[in-house]
């Protein structure tokens, strides 16, 4: 392992995200700020509780995930994207590091910006809720994986977009969507039965009831399932992405 190329693609990822601090960090905490206002505060004021949480609450793991989540994706995405974009992709090819350590530099990188605003957005939360965390190092563990995973996925994704339009495509299209119907507002349990059981093929859903376990030792599917179904997707993006540096899926002409 070379570790002086790996931190090399890594502090120069990290630089951009410092570069662009304003749209990187403060307009997704603002932006999360706002849902909490809006749906903790005022529709909070409606529901009383949700399976013994307070609304307000309830909804902090599933929006902290929605960030990670998007964050994670856009960062790894954009940052493999815009080397091809530009033509320098070959020279980070044919320097003297393995596919691997290229990808450890990026996806680490990616999964580090997606951490940190997860912890901001936590941070946050308690000016406008009162919340205790029951396992945190369980939560650590879970926003570990989950920055970590979406961040394989958006490598991937960056990789497959041949303009800027597919890149926004799959985050815009596919992912918010699944985030949204996949309990970051409410529980699973509150659906209809019909629902209910569509909900369990939205993968997003167990990574949400798992984190959302980790806080306050509720969960809509159960935790070890959770974890599996994280563990799964990470294999899943490694084995996708060791076929394309095999193949050089859209990595050379």
């Amino acid at each position: 392992m070379i570790w002086q190329g790996v931190w090399a693609i890594y502090a120069h990822e990290m630089k951009r995200f410092f570069r662009t601090f304003v749209q990187s960090l403060v307009s997704p905490v603002l932006s999360t700020s706002l849902y909490f206002v809006v749906f903790g505060t005022a529709i909070g004021s409606r529901i009383q509780e949700v399976e013994g949480v307070s609304y307000a609450a309830f909804i902090v793991p599933g929006l902290i995930m929605l960030s990670v989540m998007t964050q994670g994706l856009t960062n790894a995405s954009f940052g493999i994207y815009f080397p091809k974009f530009t033509g320098t992709i070959f020279e980070i090819l044919s320097a003297p590091v393995s596919f691997w350590e290229i990808v450890l530099g990026y996806v680490g990188a990616a999964a580090s910006k997606a951490m940190f605003i997860g912890m901001v957005i936590l941070a946050t939360a308690w000016f406008f809720v009162d919340l205790k965390i029951a396992h945190p190092f369980a939560m650590l563990a879970f926003m570990i994986l989950t920055c970590t995973s979406f961040a394989l996925f958006g490598f991937i994704i960056g990789i497959w977009a041949k303009n800027f339009e597919q890149l926004q495509l799959i985050p815009l299209l596919v992912v918010t969507p699944l985030v949204f119907l996949g309990g970051a507002f409410y529980s699973i349990s509150m659906l209809p039965p019909i629902w209910q059981n569509i909900s369990y093929f939205n993968p997003v859903v167990y990574l949400i009831s798992g984190f959302r376990w980790a806080f306050f030792e509720t969960s809509d599917v159960p935790v070890g399932v959770s974890l599996a179904a994280i563990a799964g997707f990470t294999i899943l993006c490694l084995a996708i992405i060791g076929w394309i540096f095999k193949t050089g899926f859209r990595l050379k002409p």
